[in-house]
């Protein structure tokens, strides 16, 4: 091949490659390893995070794939209780005497231990064995640019709630989570969309309080939500804020 045409097709196929790249999709997989980074990354993992909500203690101790999950709190009859989840037991306390309670009871207090402190630490969770990630596209929010991932579960590990549905919306350049949107089963299902607001950084860990909105129209779409955010279409209905926080190291423990 005579050198000038070599060099019009070595050309054409820079050309080509750099067009494929710069067309090239963000992997989902990337966008929530940089969200994890940015909001503490390996911190996570060997570590025992305490949290006041809503007039209940929590605490998250996670070591690995080793996890206890905690809440402590005075019921109506002024008794002390405590609910303590492990890798695999549930135990309920009553001012320190351990209760027995039925299957049902124990995975309906499971899973409300798990919810709250689930949110507390997204987007740790999200590479989970049972997460399944799917890339959407970008968007703005308020005049910032965002890549929107959907979270769906494989039903094995991927607990009760594995039919529930997320949209994250992530910063594309400061990869934070500052928006989600869920669907949910339990008590009849619903929606809620969340905005982020009171990022404060503790123990080397982000922390975000949330605005949590509902939407009664049910025929909009999830991945929507944002679109109706942004034309002021949500009701807002109330306020997820995490308060006395406390971060350890597992080797200071």
């Amino acid at each position: 091949m005579p050198y000038k045409s070599l060099h019009t097709f070595l050309s054409l196929l820079l050309i080509i490659f750099t067009s494929c790249q710069t067309g090239k999709k963000p992997d989902a997989q990337q966008i929530v390893d940089q969200a994890i980074e940015a909001h503490g990354g390996e911190r996570f993992l060997k570590s025992a995070i305490s949290f006041q909500f809503r007039d209940r203690q929590y605490r998250a101790l996670r070591d690995g794939g080793v996890f206890v999950y905690s809440r402590t709190f005075t019921d109506a009859t002024g008794q002390q209780v405590q609910d303590v989840w492990r890798n695999s037991s549930f135990t309920r306390t009553i001012n320190d005497q351990e209760v027995d309670l039925p299957e049902e009871k124990q995975k309906a207090y499971i899973a409300s231990v798990n919810s709250v402190i689930y949110f507390a630490l997204l987007p740790y969770a999200l590479n989970d064995e049972a997460v399944q990630k799917e890339y959407l596209g970008e968007t703005s929010i308020k005049g910032e640019p965002y890549y929107k991932v959907r979270v769906t579960f494989a039903q094995e590990g991927g607990g009760e709630g594995y039919l529930d549905v997320y949209i994250f919306w992530f910063h594309q350049q400061r990869h934070t989570m500052d928006y989600l949107a869920y669907s949910f089963q339990e008590n009849d299902g619903g929606t809620r969309f969340r905005e982020a607001f009171n990022p404060r950084t503790i123990g080397g860990i982000l922390f975000q309080d949330y605005n949590n909105y509902t939407l009664k129209d049910e025929t909009i779409p999830l991945g929507a939500y944002d679109q109706v955010f942004e034309a002021g279409q949500m009701e807002k209905v109330s306020e997820v804020v995490l308060e006395e926080i406390e971060i350890n190291s597992i080797e200071g423990l």
